[in-house]
């Protein structure tokens, strides 16, 4: 069974005493089913109640009329009577809410009326582009959910918590991860490359122990993915929106990876693509980085909107939009892979650290020839990050350290731990860290 660190959150929720409601947010398939099912059935509460408007689309007659909490017991007598409603032990569970926006604005009440707790989810895809006019503002918490982090990854095919503790302790101490747990966690990372972190794929690869099989589960999830923006994407943006999702292998390919609306469509530009790119950013399939003028806190300051990246959300489903020789290259050693590796690298680096919710930013001065994959704000200052696949000379951030508003810097390498001045070397599995 995939352990999650959002079910300690959602335990937190069911202890906690506010009567606002729940919506667990997140791209479609990444499990936020299956995590509020497991909150469901703990034994926490006598009476789980699930609806899922997708597989029971009859049900949203059960929001159609009035919204007041009593009038939808009433209706949820009617429609599902053997359901029992028990003040302060019924979870009810409302799935696929993007599908009925009445549900969505129902939130209020059930959060005024205080007697039941109640959690929504819904893929990112369509719930806040069917947002009704009467959104319950303050009535609602939110809760995000990714794919399986990399450590989540690593408990799922069985390594031992206590390793990771030891990764723990070397990366805030800064000494140098033991020799063999290195060379293994660097496997490790490159099969967490191959299979991402979709549950689904996790948990077939953990049964098959085969990437075939979990290659195919991958691209069926891809091709879900090309019927959900027809689905859901306003009519204007359908088709934009697939050509800049499925874009991302040729955008990062490149040796200059800022996202070019050329690449998706000859003579594309902002006014025909941008939107789309909003929306993919919306529906938690992609992370926008953009540039930076100059590197000062608060970085957003001076962010520049026309000139960023794109990564995706999960490694392992950016890299099934590959050929599957990619894969087979990867994990038996890397090195043919060519011009692909610095972008597969770079949107795991930037997958690993969306999940760890940060804000990311990268720096490029085409007259000084500095450039730095990512930066971040921080309470101690900005911290820089320069990416190596390898372990190849830092000049740009050897550089930027030099600052006196610099606090410190990272540099991921495919090496072990090492700290020079402000310069601190760590593998790029530390990342799950940062």
């Amino acid at each position: 069974m995939l352990q999650r660190t959002v079910d300690a959150e959602l335990l937190r929720f069911a202890d906690s005493k506010e009567k606002k409601c729940l919506v667990v947010r997140g791209a479609r398939q990444v499990g936020k089913t299956w995590s509020v099912r497991n909150l469901g059935n703990c034994g926490k509460f006598p009476s789980f109640i699930e609806i899922n408007f997708l597989k029971s689309p009859d049900l949203k007659k059960i929001f159609s009329g009035n919204l007041d909490v009593d009038t939808l017991l009433l209706n949820f007598s009617l429609y599902l009577p053997n359901r029992a409603f028990i003040p302060g032990k019924t979870l009810l569970f409302l799935d696929e809410i993007q599908e009925c926006p009445e549900a969505i604005t129902s939130l209020k009440f059930w959060a005024e009326d205080g007697r039941f707790r109640v959690i929504a989810s819904g893929s990112m895809l369509g719930i806040d582009y069917k947002r009704p006019s009467s959104y319950p503002v303050g009535s609602v918490r939110y809760l995000d959910m990714s794919s399986l982090s990399f450590s989540e990854f690593l408990q799922a095919i069985g390594v031992n918590s206590q390793l990771i503790d030891i990764l723990r302790d070397c990366f805030h101490q800064g000494n140098p991860v033991p020799d063999a747990i290195h060379q293994q966690m660097m496997k490790y990372l490159k099969l967490y490359i191959a299979i991402g972190g979709m549950p689904e794929v996790v948990q077939l690869y953990t049964d098959t122990n085969s990437f075939s099989e979990t290659d195919v589960r991958q691209r069926e999830i891809l091709q879900d993915y090309r019927y959900d923006i027809a689905h859901y994407a306003p009519p204007s943006e359908k088709i934009k929106a697939e050509k800049c999702y499925f874009s991302l292998p040729e955008q990062l390919d490149k040796e200059n990876h800022k996202f070019q609306y050329s690449i998706v469509e000859p003579r594309g530009t902002k006014r025909k693509f941008g939107s789309s790119i909003d929306w993919l950013e919306n529906a938690d399939l992609v992370t926008i980085c953009p540039a930076v003028t100059k590197i000062e806190a608060p970085l957003k300051d001076f962010s520049d909107s026309d000139n960023f990246r794109l990564y995706p959300r999960d490694i392992g489903l950016f890299l099934s939009m590959y050929d599957f020789s990619i894969k087979q290259k990867l994990l038996t050693g890397g090195s043919e892979i060519g011009q692909a590796k610095g972008g597969i690298y770079e949107a795991l680096i930037a997958c690993m650290l969306a999940q760890n919710r940060h804000k990311l930013y990268f720096y490029k001065n085409d007259t000084t020839k500095l450039e730095l994959e990512f930066l971040m704000d921080s309470p101690d200052g900005v911290i820089p990050i320069e990416v190596k696949a390898g372990n190849n000379r830092s000049r740009s951030l050897d550089r930027i350290l030099q600052s006196e508003t610099i606090p410190y810097g990272y540099k991921l390498i495919s090496g072990n731990a090492g700290m020079t001045g402000k310069k601190r070397s760590i593998p790029l599995y530390m990342a799950m860290f940062l």
